[in-house]
């Protein structure tokens, strides 16, 4: 069965072609084409769309193309660019940081923030804000639902 595409999916395209990619990129934001809305951004020569383009892409998890305007920021001379998450991170089933791991293991164990700070050398702020993100990313609301949720995921090791 052949399906044909909307007519609508070419306007985005003409806008691309004519180097309006911000008008494209909001069409196919309208048409719920997010990848292609990013890829649009990507192709402009506007810092800030190139930016967002790349932090759009490496939120989807398109590591070559967010590569591909990774470059094109570097070539003009942008700085302080989103690396993405780590190897590590991106293998993690909940997208934890090996810092967050640490503080959920000292969590698990029943210690309170200050705790958790004094033995891995943190302030209590850093640990607040470690805690919160474990927490949203475990989709959890409190520290024992982390715990538990951890040891269901197979994020804490069975010992402790």
């Amino acid at each position: 069965m052949t399906r044909r595409a909307p007519r609508q999916s070419a306007e985005p395209y003409a806008r691309q072609l004519s180097g309006d990619a911000a008008g494209a990129a909001e069409l196919w934001a309208e048409l719920g084409c997010p990848y292609e809305a990013a890829l649009a951004l990507g192709e402009s020569d506007d810092e800030r769309a190139l930016r967002q383009a790349l932090v759009e892409l490496q939120e989807m998890g398109a590591t070559p193309a967010a590569a591909i305007v990774t470059r094109r920021l570097r070539e003009r001379g942008a700085r302080g660019l989103p690396r993405g998450p780590r190897a590590a991170t991106q293998k993690n089933p909940a997208g934890l940081t090996a810092r967050e791991l640490e503080v959920l293991e000292l969590v698990a164990q029943g210690l309170r923030n200050a705790q958790v700070a004094e033995r891995l050398f943190l302030s209590r702020r850093t640990v607040d804000h470690h805690v919160s993100a474990i927490l949203r990313k475990l989709g959890v609301g409190s520290r024992t639902e982390a715990s538990a949720e951890a040891a269901r995921l197979g994020l804490r090791r069975q010992d402790t």
